[in-house]
């Protein structure tokens, strides 16, 4: 997705700020996506850090029937898209529509061709079958996935260009910010391909990144000290005030 499509799809002018949401069950969900629409946010992602996901299928729909024009997208911990567009699909099917799809691990293989990646390819069919036709944001050289040398983070992103909406990737570990040379390759390999960036961000670091980076995924960064589920408006909002100027 052209990166300066992606941004007037939300309607902005800098980076989008889609806070992620470690959800653990359907009240704190709610109370947090209404913190994330008081702070000007355009949606949220739902992740179920603490359970399995067939757990938070239910809260989707619940979300789902409360705002029903918001912007929500998922994350399956520790899944691909392989197992998460068949449940992505039913939920369409049903009528319960979830915005976007992030995957930690898109599965690109910096190792072999550009254009011999039979992981991505299934994953890519999978999805096609499925019926699902939300926004595909998809991991690479990302946390806790299986470690990519530097010198490859350009054809990872270029791979990755061809397989999914918005090209995602992250610094090391949840709430440790992306070196600022990695995302550099990244925007320069990812050409006119919408980029975001999943850990580490902050109020006092965000500059940084907002002119190579289409898309802000961000928890730690804006949630309470010391929370890992719940919002602070004031963090929040001193983010936002950043990212629109």
């Amino acid at each position: 997705m052209d990166r300066h499509e992606f941004r007037k799809s939300f309607n902005a002018t800098g980076p989008v700020v889609l806070p992620v949401i470690h959800v653990l069950d359907a009240e704190q969900a709610e109370r947090n996506i209404r913190a994330a629409m008081d702070g000007g946010c355009p949606g949220v992602f739902l992740i179920n850090h603490d359970f399995e996901k067939e757990e938070l299928v239910p809260i989707i729909r619940e979300m789902r029937q409360t705002f029903p024009d918001y912007w929500i997208g998922v994350n399956f911990l520790a899944v691909t898209g392989k197992f998460a567009f068949p449940i992505l699909g039913e939920l369409q099917a049903e009528g319960c529509r979830v915005d976007g799809y992030w995957a930690d691990d898109a599965r690109m293989d910096e190792r072999r061709a550009e254009d011999d990646q039979p992981e991505a390819d299934e994953i890519a069919e999978i999805r096609k079958n499925s019926g699902w036709d939300g926004m595909y944001i998809g991991g690479t050289a990302f946390k806790k996935q299986r470690e990519v040398d530097p010198a490859h983070y350009g054809k990872s992103a270029r791979i990755a260009t061809r397989y999914m909406d918005v090209v995602v990737t992250s610094g090391v570990a949840t709430g440790h910010a992306a070196d600022v040379g990695k995302i550099d390759t990244f925007r320069e390999h990812c050409g006119t391909t919408a980029l975001g960036l999943a850990s580490g961000i902050t109020p006092e670091n965000a500059a940084e990144y907002a002119d190579a980076v289409d898309l802000f995924m961000v928890a730690t960064g804006i949630n309470f000290e010391g929370d890992f589920y719940n919002i602070d408006p004031d963090r929040l909002k001193h983010l936002m005030d950043l990212t629109q100027k």
